[in-house]
């Protein structure tokens, strides 16, 4: 059972306890009141002149209607009273409430903004700053406040870690593999130390793929200042024209039969990035013969939709959360020979959760993966 809200359970306290109270003050009244009256009736009512009756005796036979008026004037006014003042009081009552709890309706709205963020991490910048007096209240507000900073420092600390590390790691990574490329080519060179340099450069290359991962998923993790008009359709017959001989290779048939125009707003590096991702995810984990689909569409409820299915091996469906975790690789070691790096699907979860979207993926009964990235729409751009 739902139970009222705290202003409407206050405001229900308030009126309960200012209706008992006049209830009781109401019944006091007329207990009193009537004894009163009855005193009134004894000194009043004397034994006239000439009556043998004594004055008790005669008092108790003159008649209740004044006594009874009194107290049924009192009853009907007072009970009428109590009503209106009580209505008043709860009407009084919940304003009253609702000034009082509106700090709080403050910090629960800036924690279901932060929770309702794409990324909650870029939103810890936001401060409640509550002002007033220091009561329990704003001590309340001024610890989030506090915890909202350290979790920014921590994170705002982590992203500059990565990316700078990243940078610093490029560098020597690039000189290597200059040296390497060098050795290989040289006519001196033995076919044991060729063989031994095309190792070396193999290696080379997937700590710089790594490097590079690394960084594009710091940048992502950033808010976007910057956002143009993205047709993903276009992104989409770009990024299989760039994966088509890797394709061709593997044997897998990559194919987007019946692209519809989907435009949002982003980055076009980053979105050609998630698209690339995803469909280099298909086309390595597959079969021989294998296939690889893609697909965008606009949907009514103001999103866009990419979907790329393919075939490949049976996933597990409780595998697949842990596929969008950095390093984390289904069916593979870290020291495999496979050319990924483990951050793939971390990319795209990042970038779609960057602009505004979410990823999801479902496993396909005869094998293989359907991943499904919804992004909000952009309004389509007005023919010139």
């Amino acid at each position: 059972m739902k139970r009222l809200p705290i202003r409407a359970r206050l405001t229900v306290l308030y009126g309960a306890l200012l209706f008992t109270a006049g209830v009781v003050m109401l019944a006091l009244t007329y207990v009193l009141l009537g004894q009163r009256l009855g005193v009134k009736v004894l000194a009043t009512y004397n034994r006239p002149p000439g009556s043998d009756l004594p004055n008790v005796e005669y008092a108790a036979k003159m008649p209740d209607q004044l006594r009874d008026a009194a107290l049924t004037n009192l009853l009907t006014q007072g009970g009428i009273a109590l009503v209106l003042v009580t209505a008043v009081a709860i009407a009084f009552g919940w304003l009253l409430a609702g000034r009082a709890l509106q700090p709080l309706q403050r910090i629960t709205e800036t924690a279901h903004r932060i929770a309702d963020a794409p990324a909650a991490d870029r939103s810890l910048h936001e401060r409640i700053a509550l002002t007033g007096p220091r009561d329990e209240i704003k001590v309340l507000a001024d610890a989030f406040d506090t915890m909202l900073e350290r979790l920014d420092r921590s994170f705002d600390g982590q992203r500059r870690f990565v990316a700078n590390a990243s940078h610093e790691l490029r560098t020597p990574l690039t000189l290597s593999r200059a040296v390497l490329e060098y050795t290989a080519h040289r006519e001196a060179a033995t076919p044991e130390v060729r063989q031994l340099t095309d190792l070396l450069l193999d290696i080379n290359a997937r700590h710089e793929r790594l490097i590079n991962g690394l960084l594009l998923l710091a940048r992502s993790e950033n808010e976007m200042v910057d956002q143009t008009l993205v047709d993903l359709a276009d992104v989409v017959e770009h990024t299989l024209g760039l994966l088509g001989p890797e394709a061709d290779k593997a044997g897998i048939t990559v194919g987007c039969p019946d692209p519809a125009e989907a435009f949002t707003l982003g980055d076009p590096v980053l979105l050609e990035r998630l698209v690339q991702n995803l469909v280099e995810n298909g086309i390595r984990h597959n079969g021989d013969g294998g296939w690889v689909r893609v697909a965008c569409r606009t949907l009514p409820e103001s999103r866009v939709e990419l979907t790329v299915s393919n075939s490949g091996p049976v996933v597990p469906r409780y595998e697949i959360p842990g596929l969008f975790e950095p390093f984390r690789r289904y069916g593979r070691e870290r020291t495999g020979q496979d050319r990924g790096v483990g951050l793939g699907l971390s990319i795209v979860r990042s970038v779609a959760r960057a602009h505004g979207g979410d990823v999801a993926a479902d496993p396909r009964d005869g094998g293989g993966l359907t991943v499904r990235v919804t992004l909000p729409a952009a309004p389509l751009p007005h023919p010139s």
